[in-house]
Parts: structure tokens; C-alpha cells; sequence
């Protein structure tokens, strides 16, 4: 009967001290939401004042040059060739057609590469010492200053092989620049896609590289679509490698050897820093170009990317 009565005493204390403990945690409950509400508030107000003070900027940037080269369009500009900044017939024909002939070369060139690359390495590697060496050298190259890839290009391109100034000179540096983007995103988007979905279709009879083709690489393109985007955008503002391996062409080309190509970059490069107000203003109409060019990639592969996706669902 005594035990009894000292348990019912240490359960009346122990539930009045609960109780008591709860009583006291109500109390200071509402000190402690308006501290974190308080912090809370603070830090939203800096990350808004930091969006700002990043956006400014870069709105006043793309005020400036969207603004100077929309006055700066005009047909004769769209459809002359580059001939001297001191002429007032001075145009970028020569240099829309290069870049976009450069452009296309060098996506022709890293996107196998670097898809099929990335395919080995997320699929078939295994995690073995060739693939170590492969992700080693894509790190390397992704983080090897351009110019140093452009001397590189001179050193053997132009002058070993004997190509000249060209634009498979060109289109092989901005590759090597590209390659690192593409392998790595089209890796890192194969390793996304769960690996239920290799098992099930391996189970069901299907081979490695059917279930590849058919599953791995379509729930991966989007990633896939993300880094061949990344890469042509960076590749797009290069200037440096093009300097020592396509120089400059005052003319239109679609030769692969022997013949100097042109592009808008070196317009923005030389251009902006000539005495002559038709030069600044064929600068900014490059750079308003380059813009819209980057824009245009980016907006057009995500509606196609769009629709692929809602295509690919309803057969699935």
C-alpha cells in the first residue's frame, strides 16, 4: 500500500511538473515566433535587396546595348559586308553569316562527341580508370582560360597541319571550348533517370542499347538539350580563340581551309574601341545581334523542348 501511494505521489509530480513545463514553453512560444518572424523578414529583405543590386545592372547593360543597337539597325548595315570602320556604307553581313557558319560547324562537331561521351561515361565506364582520366580532362578544359585554347588551335591547326586561318580551324578550338559542357550535363542527366526504369526494361528482354535509345535518352534529353544550350551560348560571346585561328573575313565564306572567317564578336572587340561614331554604333548593333541570337536559341529549343515532352507523355 505504500509503494502504492509513493508511485501516485511521483505521477501527480511528474504530470504537475509537465503540465508547469508546458505552461512555461506557452509562455515563451510567442517570443520565439516573433524572433524567427523577425530573422525571417530580415533575411527575405536582404536577398530582395541583393536581387536588386545584381539586376540593376544587368538591366542598365541590356538597356544600354538593346537600346544603341535597335537604332542602329538599318537594311544597308544588314546586308553590306565589313569593309573599314571609317566608311559610312559599312556593314555585318559578313559577320551574321560567319558566326552562324561557325556556330553550326562546331555544334556538328561536339554534340556526337560530347553526347556519346557523356553516354559512356553515365552507362558503359562503370566507374573504371578510363573514365576517371576522361572526367579528369573535361574538368581541366572546362576551367582552361579560351585564349589558351586559341594558341593551342594556332600552334597546330594553323600552322602544324597547314590549314591557315579557317573556319575548321575555328570550329575544332570553340569544340575543344564546348566539349567539357556536354559530356558533363549529358552525364550528370543519364544518372537522373532512376534506375528502376533500366532494370524493368532489362527484365523485360530488352538490350542495353535499345533500353538507351529508347528510355535512358529521351527522359535525359531535356538535361541533354541543357548543356548543348549552355555550351553554343558561351561559345557565342568567344572572341579569343577566333582571334588566332579564324582572324578576320571582310567577306562571305563557306571554305573549311585557307580563308579567314568573320564574325560579330571581333566587330564588339575592335570596333568599340575605334574613333569613328559608324564603328560604335556597328558595335552595338553586334552586340544587339549576339542577344537576340542567344535569346532565340534559348526560347526556340524550349518550346520545341515543350512540345516534345507533352508528345513523348501521351505515347507513354
Amino acid at each position: 500500500m505504500n509503494s502504492q501511494k509513493e508511485d501516485g505521489q511521483l505521477l501527480v509530480e511528474t504530470t504537475t511538473d509537465t503540465q508547469e513545463s508546458r505552461s512555461s514553453s506557452f509562455l515563451y512560444a510567442p517570443s520565439n515566433f516573433r524572433r524567427r518572424k523577425l530573422s525571417s523578414k530580415i533575411i527575405k529583405s536582404l536577398a530582395l535587396v541583393a536581387l536588386v543590386i545584381v539586376l540593376v545592372p544587368v538591366a542598365d547593360i541590356l538597356y544600354l546595348f538593346v537600346y544603341n543597337g535597335a537604332l542602329a539597325i538599318s537594311i544597308a548595315r544588314l546586308t553590306q559586308n565589313t569593309i573599314g570602320p571609317q566608311i559610312g556604307g559599312d556593314g555585318l553581313y559578313n559577320a551574321i553569316e560567319g558566326t552562324f557558319f561557325l556556330m553550326g560547324l562546331s555544334a556538328a562537331i561536339v554534340i556526337p562527341i560530347g553526347v556519346f561521351g557523356g553516354v559512356y561515361l553515365a552507362e558503359f565506364s562503370e566507374n573504371n580508370r578510363f573514365a576517371f582520366v576522361i572526367r579528369f580532362i573535361a574538368d581541366i578544359l572546362a576551367g582552361v582560360p579560351s585564349i589558351v585554347l586559341g594558341f593551342v588551335g594556332f600552334t597546330i591547326l594553323v600552322l602544324y597541319f597547314n590549314w591557315g586561318f579557317s573556319a575548321m580551324a575555328a570550329a575544332i578550338t570553340i569544340s575543344v571550348f564546348m566539349l567539357p559542357y556536354v559530356i558533363r550535363t549529358t552525364e550528370l542527366a543519364l544518372r537522373r533517370v532512376p534506375n528502376s526504369i533500366r532494370e524493368g526494361a532489362l527484365s523485360l528482354g530488352s538490350s542495353k542499347t535499345s533500353m538507351i535509345n529508347r528510355l535512358t535518352l529521351r527522359f535525359a534529353f531535356p538535361g541533354i538539350l541543357t548543356g548543348i544550350l549552355l555550351a553554343l551560348s558561351l561559345s557565342v560571346g568567344e572572341t579569343a580563340p577566333l582571334l588566332y585561328t579564324a582572324s578576320f573575313g571582310s567577306y562571305p565564306t563557306l571554305k573549311l581551309f585557307h580563308d579567314p572567317v568573320g564574325y560579330l564578336t571581333y566587330i564588339v572587340f575592335v570596333d568599340s574601341e575605334q574613333p569613328y561614331a559608324n564603328a560604335h554604333e556597328l558595335a552595338y548593333l553586334a552586340t544587339f545581334l549576339l542577344i537576340i541570337i542567344v535569346l532565340s536559341i534559348n526560347v526556340v529549343s524550349r518550346i520545341a523542348l515543350r512540345r516534345f515532352s507533352k508528345q513523348y507523355e501521351s505515347r507513354i
